[in-house]
This record gives structure tokens, sequence and C-alpha cells, in this order.
């Protein structure tokens, strides 16, 4: 039997990994957009029978050749390559409620998912690896999209909390060990940090390194090959200089690419827009630097993704990560029709075009933006346009 093409089949199934309710806001649904599109057709967003797996022996190479003082996940040579013997993090940080905004540390990670949780709000799993950050959070509860990016990055996990079945799923993986979730009595390297009377929890990545070795589990260097990495934006791009993800009426952001820097800066959402006519953007800055947040990749990577609790009852999604889907790459002020390949849960995800050809990201960081298969797209006269939905 094709093991492969069966798992392609399989991501018409949506599947078991839930995300928890929590006491959030409740935010206000989605509205109609309401604003012009231009009269490009539409790009095709589910992934279909003409997705053709990558050849993955390729992805591998390109990445071992990069050097032991190269980082794998931006291929970009690091000022101390002894950072790279050791195991990459993945924080979780929250993004709402906006009122703990500025987050700490974002602008130090190699790797940021954004993905829904659930009432309207996203979360991000940052992941820390050339470069350490003396502060990261507000760090909060795990989802269970979570464990895709934990077991593809090989990393050490922290996290605030959990719901009972969350932390199951966690407790009974192969990286149990890995987990630092607070316990109320573990600073260094979970603490809490009051500014301006918010109760933050953070971690210093450096501590959060040096904790895991102190208890005697495995920090190697782990194999974190598969991505590709090229300084010349590869033929058959698109121009496009800005994009706009929209989880909810209360959670947007737009990524704005700037010449001068050759990199996409992000801008959040300052109130609600139930309508999607007045969305009101300002630039998201690292509350550790002061600085803008940038990338030099932005790929949204359209993942299959169900109810397992639909309202009024709750809302708890499930995402299908284990697959062959669609996705899209911006990098140089350029987008690539793409499609994002994970067959084996404990290698990082492929990205490729559409024939299997291995997609090069530009050396960086990069800002994965993660909405469900259903989602849709329009070609607005000022950019593009990605409305999460579930089915």
């Amino acid at each position: 039997m094709n093991y492969r093409w069966l798992a392609i089949l399989l991501a018409l199934t949506l599947t078991g990994c839930a995300s928890l309710p929590t006491a959030a806001p409740i935010l206000t649904p989605l509205a109609t957009v309401n604003a012009p599109v231009s009269t490009a057709p539409n790009p095709t967003m589910a992934a279909s029978a003409t997705l053709v797996p990558s050849p993955s022996p390729t992805g591998s190479e390109a990445s071992a050749a990069l050097g032991t003082d190269t980082d794998p996940l931006t291929g970009l040579k690091v000022s101390n390559p002894n950072l790279l013997n050791r195991r990459p993090m993945a924080i979780k940080v929250e993004n709402i409620p906006r009122a703990d905004r500025p987050q700490f540390g974002l602008s130090f990670a190699d790797v940021v998912y954004e993905y829904y949780t659930e009432e309207g709000a996203s979360r991000f799993i940052a992941v820390y690896y050339g470069q350490d950050a003396q502060q990261v959070g507000p760090i909060r509860s795990a989802r269970f999209f979570d464990v895709n990016v934990v077991r593809m990055y090989k990393a050490i996990f922290a996290f605030g909390s959990a719901w009972i079945r969350v932390l199951d799923r966690l407790r009974q993986s192969s990286f149990s060990d890995l987990l630092v979730v607070e316990t109320g009595n573990d600073c260094p390297p979970m603490c809490r940090f009051e500014p301006n009377g918010r109760n933050f929890l953070i971690t210093d990545t450096a501590k959060l390194s040096a904790y895991i070795t102190q208890k005697g589990i495995d920090n190697s260097r782990q194999d974190l090959s598969g991505m590709n990495f090229q300084s010349s934006a590869p033929a058959g791009g698109q121009p496009l200089s800005r994009l706009y993800v929209r989880y909810s009426a209360a959670d947007y952001a737009r990524w704005d690419y700037d010449p001068a820097t050759g990199l996409y800066t992000r801008s959040v959402d300052q109130q609600d827009d139930p309508t999607g006519t007045k969305e009101i953007y300002g630039v998201l800055t690292d509350r550790s630097t002061k600085q803008p947040i940038t990338a030099a990749n932005v790929v949204v990577l359209l993942i299959p993704t169900d109810y397992v609790i639909r309202p009024p009852k709750g809302e708890v999604v499930d995402m299908e990560f284990n697959s062959i889907g669609a996705a899209y790459g911006l990098r140089d002020g350029q987008v690539y029709k793409l499609q994002w390949e994970r067959l084996n849960p404990d290698s990082i995800v492929q990205i490729s075009f559409p024939d299997g050809t291995p997609y090069p990201y530009k050396p960086g960081n990069t800002w994965y933006e993660v909405i469900g298969a259903s989602s849709t797209l329009t070609q607005q006269n000022d950019g593009w346009r990605f409305i999460f939905k579930i089915p």
C-alpha cells in the first residue's frame, strides 16, 4: 500500500486534536467583509489531487549543507555557534487581550506560528534557537496544535497551563520530559513579572535551556533539517506588498513589505471591527526592544479545521496537520502559490511548489499564519485578504 497517498486522502478527514476553551472575553463573530475586490480570479484554496509530494531528501541535503555554525531554522550564521548544540525552545505566547500587548521577545524567535484558538482569538507558539531572549511572554496555556510544533522541532515546551485533555496528550507524548509548565514554585525558569500592575508569566530562553540540562534530560543538538534557503527570490512569484489575515472582528493583522529592508512589518488590530469595513491597525513592537516586529518570510498554511465542540456549548477546534495542503509564501515583495507537506510527524513541515520542487525561504525569520482550509481569499486593490473560517 502507498501510505504517502493514503495520508493525502486522509487529509480530507478532520481528526483529533482540540484546543481548549478559556475564560477569555467573548469576541464578536466575523461578519461579511465589504471591501473592494479586484477582477483577478481567486486562487484555489483547498488541497487537491494535483498536489505533488516533495522529494524530501532534497530539503534535508540543502539544510545539512548550511554548516554547523548556521542556524537551520533561519539560514543565518549565528554569533555564538554553541547555541546550536542544544534543543530549540517552543514557548506559548498570548495575543489577546490587547491590553497585554506588546509581547516580550517575539523578535528573537526563529519561527513563529499564529493559529486560531477559540472565541475569535489567535495565539502564538514561538520557536527560539539561534539566539536567546532574556524575556519571552506573556506565556499562556497550551492547545493541541502545539503538539505538532513541539514534535517537529524536538523542542523544549514552556507553557502556563492546559485543559486536562491537552495535558493528557502532552504527558502521554514521547516528549513529556521536555515539558516546562508553571507550578508556582519554579522561578527560574518560569517567573511572574508585574509591569504596570499586569501579572505576566515570562521566561528567559538561556535559563529555560539550562533548566532542562540540569534535570539530566537530553538537551543535545537535534536534526532540524528540512528548510531550504536562498538569498535571491525564486522565479514565478506575483508582486504583493500587503497581506491581511483576519481571524475575527477582534483579532486581525496585516503584513507590509518594506523594499528598503526587504522585510515585512506586522501591524495588528487596535479596535473591534464587526463589519469588516473599519479596521484600525497599529505597528506591533517587541516590548523588550521597542522595535517593530518584522519577518523575512511570511507563510500562510491552510490546514483542515473543524469543531470538536461547537458553540453555543463552548468552542473547541481540531486541526489536521499530518497530510498535504495548500500554502502561500511571501518573500521579497512576491507571493508564491505553494503546498505544505507533513507526512512524518517528527520532521519539520516541508514547503514546496505545486510540482514538488522545494521552496527556498529567504535567510531570516519566518512567521506562519495558520488558517482553516475552508478560509477565503480575496485579492483587493491594496493587497490579499485571508479570512479565517471553519466549516
